[in-house]
């Protein structure tokens, strides 16, 4: 699998559109971004954090925080939706991935602030994240989320993929779908743009 230029995370940040069309930005995470990433987290519903948490928590965890804050350590990378409210920029959502190269896939877990769910962000974080997983030359997607986690298993679905028991973990459900994008019919132009320049420059890695 390929993978993205650490030292320019910048340009891997992406648009997105809210249903009433706010502007949704997804890029990735920061140290910087550690108080507010927090205060997100704690922020939630204790339902919301105990679905992404998969456990009770008023907050994430700091060794979780550390690696949410740390892009690239582990092959694990942390994204934040932020939009801009009275000129400040606030944490509205946001989605994990880890890159396993053993068996070519694309693993993810994500949240939406309680106040922005039903607006289509989950949606939009969700094809963003195929985006991400197709530029990047990964065979499969998937995520293990709590089998009561009705909204997450809705989104999954909805956005076609295969829904089946974790194996190992009776209380979760796996979410799976292969990818069959090709470069270029992937939607999100700066992934397609990124992937044709991966391919083109194949020593591009991870540090």
């Amino acid at each position: 699998m390929k993978h993205i230029d650490l030292h320019d995370l910048r340009k891997y940040s992406d648009a997105l559109l809210s249903r009433d069309g706010e502007v949704i930005t997804l890029r990735f995470a920061e140290i910087a971004d550690a108080e507010a990433l927090q205060s997100y987290f704690r922020g939630l519903s204790a339902q919301s954090r105990y679905n992404r948490l998969m456990g009770a928590a008023s907050e994430l965890p700091a060794g979780q925080l550390d690696r949410f804050i740390h892009v690239g350590d582990d092959d694990g990378f942390s994204l934040v939706a932020t939009t801009r409210r009275d000129g400040v920029e606030v944490i509205i959502g946001e989605a994990r991935y880890a890159i396993d190269d053993t068996n070519d896939s694309f693993e993810i877990g994500l949240s939406v602030d309680d106040g922005m769910q039903g607006q289509g962000i989950g949606a939009a974080i969700l094809n963003n994240l195929e985006c991400r997983a197709a530029g990047l030359g990964a065979g499969r997607l998937l995520g293990d989320t709590l089998r009561t986690n009705d909204a997450m298993l809705a989104l999954a679905r909805k956005a076609g993929f295969a829904l089946a028991p974790t194996p190992g973990d009776w209380k979760q459900i796996r979410f799976e779908k292969a990818i069959t994008r090709a470069t270029q019919d992937m939607p999100c132009v700066r992934w397609r743009l990124a992937a044709m320049l991966i391919q083109s420059n194949p020593s591009l890695g991870r540090a």
